[in-house]
């Protein structure tokens, strides 16, 4: 079976950089074997699969090895692809386990797109696994950040959050793929969420993605709501939003924004860009 895959980078910095995903969009889903042949093939961080149900759509997500609850950066391409192929419009999806929207809008050579995350929440991690993660990075309880403490958060997919205090430890961020891996994998986490403040609003982020057979994903939608929902826990001053930068220290520059309403648990939006990969 031979399917046609669009192949869109995600909140982009303008014309450049961003998260490559694949977006396939048709009159019904394949089955899961060839979702995830197709994905492997693909060989992004994740492809996702739409087809046409009702007044909405029904979405999955692959990623080369398995198929994960919910990829926002693949999210904000399935927006800009509807948005091409439909014209402007916010867009109603449905996931294997809630319902969300994303929007997307033309604007010359981008898509401007923002999804509505699944609802957050977030939860203490246990002292195993903590120290499970530090070894994995050669990290010291002393290079985190205290004002953010390590916790397992959620918006949409589960993460492990390690605050650092340091941008230069954060650049300097290596792991072994196959350690990461198994802990990824017994823990229930489908990346880890590697963190620096520069400001109060605007965060560098590096998100590992050994669960799916990824070394590292240059923009993470779903880590980023999961992030602002967390902050918005423990009472950050965020006043309302942050900026994520994330790729930069693979070369491949994103941004994303996401908007923080003050109920608790509440969806976050999350903005960007998408630009068409042509070659």
């Amino acid at each position: 079976m031979t399917l046609n895959v669009l192949k869109i980078a995600a909140f982009s910095d303008g014309e450049k950089g961003g998260n490559p995903a694949g977006v396939w969009i048709g009159n019904a889903l394949p089955d899961a074997a060839t979702m995830q042949r197709v994905a492997a093939e693909v060989g992004y961080s994740e492809t996702v699969f739409a087809a046409s149900l009702g007044d909405g759509w029904r979405v999955r997500y692959f990623s080369p090895e398995s198929e994960v609850p919910f990829c926002g950066h693949a999210t904000i391409a399935l927006g800009a692809a509807l948005a091409l192929a439909n014209g402007d419009g916010i867009f109603q999806l449905v996931l294997n386990e809630c319902n969300i929207t994303v929007e997307g809008e033309r604007q010359e050579a981008v898509v401007a797109a923002a999804l509505q995350s699944p609802p957050t929440r977030n939860e203490p991690v246990d002292d195993f696994l903590l120290a499970a993660a530090l070894k994995l990075f050669e990290l010291h309880h002393g290079d985190l950040d205290s004002r953010i403490p390590p916790a397992i958060i959620f918006g949409g997919a589960t993460h492990l959050i390690l605050a650092l205090k340091e941008r230069a430890t954060l650049k300097a961020m290596r792991y072994n793929l196959e350690a990461g891996r198994s802990l990824m994998n017994n823990a229930g986490l489908v990346t880890i969420l590697l963190a620096w403040s520069e400001t109060n609003c605007t965060f560098h982020t590096r998100n590992p993605f050994a669960s799916g057979g990824v070394y590292e994903d240059p923009a993470t939608g779903a880590a980023t709501a999961a992030l602002a929902g967390y902050l918005r826990e423990i009472n950050w001053p965020h006043g309302g939003k942050i900026e994520v930068i994330q790729g930069e220290d693979m070369g491949s520059r994103s941004l994303l924004r996401a908007v923080i309403p003050p109920e608790k648990g509440r969806s976050i939006r999350v903005a960007g860009t998408a630009r068409m990969i042509t070659a």
